[in-house]
């Protein structure tokens, strides 16, 4: 019988079939709980006072988000770069461990994946493109805070929540690629396949703020 360790509770994983008994460490979500408190607010607000969304979707999506684990409902906050996972109703954050770094969803299909970039952005990225050179996608969201208004004629600005554009890397067998911006910043880094890189961009006019564009040629750099 294929049995899987299941997520909980609030806070642990039962063990079955010789699995040690483990713990997560999570934490409560916000959602309905104070969180901000800001400028020109006499009370901390809450998710839902604030104008737009921490989450690209704010629905939870089934996925896989271990080996040996059942599937459970999942949702990404891109303003706390963390995974929520819904279980009884109560929202959850699901730890960043390494057992836990590849999350699958199912539907709209999608993979976060945790990665360490050794700068400010480390943590979970889309997987656009796979292979011994992969395309990865961070999404980020910013608070802005409220601002009030400069006098009785103006009009004071509220909190708010803005995506941001994404930023892309390429993970090569050497290393990172961190935002490629040029056809130089891949030649570079692909010495060996210059000659045929060269050809690829004369017939593809690549745009590296587009992701169509960047999936196409990482796909091309895993084929040579």
């Amino acid at each position: 019988m294929n049995r899987k360790i299941i997520l909980t509770g609030l806070l642990s994983v039962s063990s079955i079939l010789g699995y040690s008994q483990q713990t997560l460490s999570v934490n409560q979500v916000t959602g309905d709980h104070a969180v901000f408190s800001a400028k020109g607010e006499e009370k901390p607000m809450k998710y839902e006072d604030i104008s737009g969304s921490p989450y690209i979707d704010k629905n939870f999506h089934q996925a896989k988000v271990a080996d040996n684990y059942e599937k459970i409902s999942v949702r990404y906050n891109s303003y706390k770069d963390e995974v929520e996972f819904q279980k009884d109703n109560s929202p959850l954050v699901l730890p960043k461990e390494s057992q836990f770094s590849r999350i699958e969803i199912s539907s709209p299909q999608q993979t976060l994946v945790l990665l360490e970039t050794g700068d400010d952005l480390s943590g979970y990225f889309f997987e656009l493109a796979g292979g011994k050179n992969a395309l990865y996608k961070k999404v980020k969201t910013k608070f802005i805070d409220a601002a009030p208004a400069a006098n009785s004629y103006a009009t004071g600005r509220p909190a708010l929540f803005k995506l941001q554009q994404p930023v892309y890397y390429i993970k090569t067998e050497k290393g990172w690629i961190k935002k490629p911006k040029s056809q130089k910043d891949i030649t570079e880094a692909f010495s060996d396949k210059k000659d045929a890189l060269n050809t690829f961009f004369k017939s593809n006019k690549i745009k590296f703020d587009k992701e169509e564009d960047l999936i196409k040629l990482v796909n091309f750099l895993n084929q040579n």
